[in-house]
């Protein structure tokens, strides 16, 4: 019998046709009482609550501190603040504020895309051409005129690129929220998995979570084509 070299132990990395029919295994008959699709149907839920959220407070501020040297001044350093502070460093701030339950994971995926969401929307309200204004004013708009049609428009690139961003953050925080006593997501599967040192479901869990990341992105690409068109051009 030829020697066989070096082995890697399946505990430490399984095999890719295990892990697919892992996959298979647990589309038919669920995990820990709810199937594949409720834990990512859970995860995918709460992101999106928790992103559009963050997006609806995020964005009228980033216009506020864009168009208003008041509100710069005060939440300015605020947001400048909160920006470098990663958002599981929040998780023990959270549960003391909120609970271990749905509202405290929610309110920390909304903790994680605000403060992108409204560095975004001032990026794209400061970016917008002075000169687009002026020519506006100059043919008889109005204030609202202007905000609805060179300010919004203008800015737009820069909040999708921002929400981008953010999705991706929040969809990363949702898999650390439910470490903590949770009952289906993609992150409690994770975790009970390598609790019985399941390595074949851990890595099934981190596959399934890149690709839907990856297709949200995509979505958010097509969307963005579709609804700022004008995007790159002058």
């Amino acid at each position: 019998t030829p020697r066989q070299g070096l082995q890697m132990n399946p505990i430490w990395l399984p095999a890719p046709e295990t892990v697919v029919a892992r996959f298979f295994e647990i589309s038919r008959e669920g995990y820990q009482n709810f199937s594949l699709w409720q834990h990512l149907g859970w995860s995918l839920l709460r992101v999106i609550v928790g992103f559009v959220a963050g997006a609806l407070v995020g964005i009228p501020l980033g216009y506020a501190m864009g168009l208003s040297g008041w509100f710069r001044g005060w939440f300015d350093p605020i947001v400048e603040f909160m920006r470098p502070v990663p958002p599981l460093a929040l998780i023990p701030l959270v549960i003391i504020w909120f609970g271990i339950w749905e509202t405290g994971k929610i309110v920390l995926l909304f903790l994680a895309a605000l403060w992108i969401m409204t560095i975004a929307a001032r990026a794209g309200v400061s970016g917008v051409n002075i000169s687009k204004i002026h020519a506006a004013y100059s043919l008889g708009a109005s204030k609202w005129q202007i905000m609805r049609h060179v300010i919004v428009p203008n800015s737009l690139p820069e909040i999708f690129t921002g929400a981008r961003v953010a999705m991706g953050v929040c969809w990363g925080t949702v898999v650390a929220a439910e470490l903590v006593a949770a009952q289906k997501g993609a992150g409690m599967m994770i975790i009970a998995a390598s609790k019985f040192q399941l390595t074949d479901i851990v890595i099934m869990g981190i596959v399934m979570i890149g690709v839907i990341g990856y297709g949200i992105d995509i979505l958010m690409r097509k969307a963005e084509n579709w609804l700022v068109p004008w995007k790159g051009r002058s």
